[in-house]
């Protein structure tokens, strides 16, 4: 059931990023509402108690304006870094970023985003780490959206050691592995690539990802403990 709710967060953020002139804006308003759903969902799980779809979109409704404020200064963060990587390549990875169709990207795909890439990375880091716990401190913990950035950038900044080792277990686990798999199988067998792809996607879907999407829940239970706010 958690990776059904897994399933149903991507296809709704994918719905609202579809829809016209203010897709993207409405994707990233919601993603802090959905994430605290998820998180609620893994609770749940935890907890033994039962979950559906109300579990994935009634955590909309917890603190809504804090976590409708929270999408918002992230994307405002993001596309900000994004502009001031311009600094860096003269605006390619912005084009790229934010093209719509296969020519738009085409004119920029050659350049080198190595740099800017970079960049960006050391820029989004302590923005990262403000917003990493913020949606469910504000849901669960009613923090105002000030407290709940504070409390999320001093909780990883705190742990950052073990943040380091679970992000590299993070990309062994749903990047190199995967990838070594994918690889190898298609050496195997490189005239059944799209089985292939289905054997190694079907699993990540249903198996890794929900398993990723619940250790979020227990960073935050190991570091704030378990809210018992219903």
């Amino acid at each position: 059931m958690l990776g059904m709710l897994v399933v149903a967060y991507w296809f709704t953020v994918l719905f609202l990023n579809v829809l016209p002139v203010i897709g993207a804006l409405a994707a990233s308003l919601a993603i802090p509402g959905l994430s605290v759903g998820l998180m609620q969902a893994a609770r749940n799980v935890d907890r033994g108690q039962p979950l559906g779809l109300q579990t994935l979109y009634g955590s909309l409704k917890e603190n809504a304006r804090t976590l409708l404020a929270l999408g918002a200064l992230y994307l405002c963060c993001t596309l900000g870094i994004l502009g001031l990587s311009s600094l860096v390549d003269g605006g390619n990875l912005l084009k790229f970023m934010l093209s719509s169709s296969r020519a738009e990207r085409a004119a920029v795909e050659d350049a080198d985003f190595l740099l800017p890439a970079l960049f960006v990375t050391l820029l989004m880091m302590p923005v990262m780490m403000a917003y990493w716990f913020a949606p469910v401190l504000a849901a669960w913990h009613r923090l105002s959206l000030g407290r709940a950035l504070f409390f999320s950038f001093v909780a990883c900044w705190m742990n950052w050691r073990s943040f380091l080792t679970y992000g590299v277990g993070l990309l062994l686990v749903a990047g190199v592995l995967p990838g070594v798999l994918l690889g190898v199988l298609l050496v195997i067998a490189p005239g059944a690539a799209n089985l292939v792809t289905a054997v190694v996607s079907v699993p990540m879907v249903l198996i890794v990802a929900p398993s990723i999407f619940a250790s979020f829940y227990v960073c935050y239970r190991d570091i704030f403990g378990i809210s018992e706010i219903v």
